[in-house]
């Protein structure tokens, strides 16, 4: 097959979830066998004339992110009933590129990639001729948005927030209900997820989980890990990841850190607020930034924790740390989206005191730890490594009368 590939940032470095998913996808795909068209968003530090993805793509287009000033986004919230995913993606040079490749080539499968191209939709539902259009959906966008505002709403200097995520869910529900219509299916990348989208009454919709290579993450030979590091990984300017470590940071950690005083915690992701990096002024805190490859800090760390209260999908940040052969602490939300499997295979709390306890227990239990990182890491093997699941993303073209 024929397969136009479009996606929001560039899938190789990967820097952020949608990234590292879709760097999986082409992967898969082309070793498949299948010819892949990739149009993506890029910034200009990318060296395409190196880049590994030249070697798996026929053909490899970039375009520069657009730049939507803060006072231009605030005028369209107050001036429209758009959300802001509407037009965070909206470029002129983008959709010049879409209409010219759609002009060149004939394509068997569109697939895009997250909520915010499907302000192309109009643009492809003109030139895709016989092409069947997917909308691989990252998370369900509308209720991450009504999970946010509940939280934020807690804490009263988080209310003008709060406001705004409230506004955004009302108006994201009504665009990815127009995107679920428009296309010919939805991928999902959870059960939960598919509930909530089947919502929209839309197109059929599949699962696909989140994948990894997991040969990539294997723990080193010798298992080496600190004692009493906690670490938490994921790119730091993502509302959801923020408001876990200022969670964990401030109702957790003192409590393990009086019966550990050495206890420390890593912070591993780009771009961290200045509210953040302060943490590592106040004590038992690194905040590291950007780093070439978190696999180091997954093979030396003593326990690899997921504090989320929002949020929505597979997370692969779990995957890469039970492949490295962590032992996880979740909550129920970091863990959404996982089989029976591999949720067996962690440790799971919700409130503060719960996950301070099972911390405590944790480090307290070296034997225990090694036996959760051993069924973690066989459970991420079998169950969401990409050669898992590319076969099910193959189905799903199939059930459209394609392959």
């Amino acid at each position: 097959m024929k397969i136009l590939l479009l996606t929001p940032d560039f899938p190789y470095p990967s820097e952020s979830g949608a990234a590292i998913r879709n760097d999986g996808i082409i992967r898969g795909l082309a070793a498949a066998g299948h010819k892949l068209t990739l149009l993506s968003f890029a910034p200009g530090k990318i060296n395409l004339a190196s880049n590994p993805l030249l070697d798996v793509c026929e053909t490899l287009r970039t375009v520069p992110l657009p730049v939507h000033s803060k006072a231009k986004r605030i005028v369209r919230l107050l001036s429209s009933f758009q959300a802001d995913m509407e037009f965070r993606l909206a470029s002129a040079e983008y959709a010049g590129a879409l209409k010219a490749i759609l002009q060149e080539e004939s394509f068997d499968v569109i697939q895009f990639s997250g909520l915010e191209l499907a302000c192309y939709l109009p643009l492809i539902a003109a030139g895709k001729g016989e092409a069947k259009v997917v909308y691989d959906a990252l998370n369900a966008e509308a209720d991450l948005q009504r999970v946010i505002a509940r939280v934020d709403r807690g804490s009263f200097s988080r209310w003008p927030a709060a406001i705004y995520s409230a506004m955004q869910a009302r108006r994201l529900s009504r665009f990815e209900a127009e995107a679920c219509r428009r296309v010919d299916a939805v991928v999902a990348v959870s059960e939960e997820d598919r509930n909530l989208l089947r919502q929209n009454r839309g197109a059929p919709i599949y699962v696909v989980p989140n994948g990894i290579n997991s040969a990539e993450f294997h723990p080193a030979a010798s298992d080496q890990r600190a004692p009493c590091q906690l670490l938490f990984s994921g790119k730091m300017d993502y509302r959801p990841n923020v408001d876990a470590v200022e969670w964990f940071y401030h109702a957790v950690f003192p409590r393990v850190r009086r019966r550990y005083p050495d206890a420390s915690l890593v912070i591993v992701g780009r771009n961290p607020p200045a509210r953040l990096q302060r943490l590592a002024s106040q004590g038992g805190a690194q905040v590291t930034g950007w780093v070439d490859a978190v696999e180091p800090y997954l093979r030396r760390t003593t326990i690899y924790i997921v504090p989320l209260r929002m949020g929505s999908g597979t997370r692969l940040k779990v995957l890469q740390a039970m492949a490295a052969g962590c032992a996880v602490l979740s909550t129920s939300i970091g863990a959404a989206g996982l089989n029976s499997a591999a949720r067996s295979a962690l440790r799971i709390a919700d409130n503060a005191d719960d996950f301070a306890g099972a911390l405590i227990a944790l480090l307290a239990d070296e034997r225990m730890r090694r036996e959760l990182g051993a069924r973690a890491q066989k459970a991420a093997r079998e169950h969401y490594d990409w050669s898992a699941l590319i076969p099910r993303l193959l189905q799903t073209y199939e059930e459209l009368g394609l392959g």
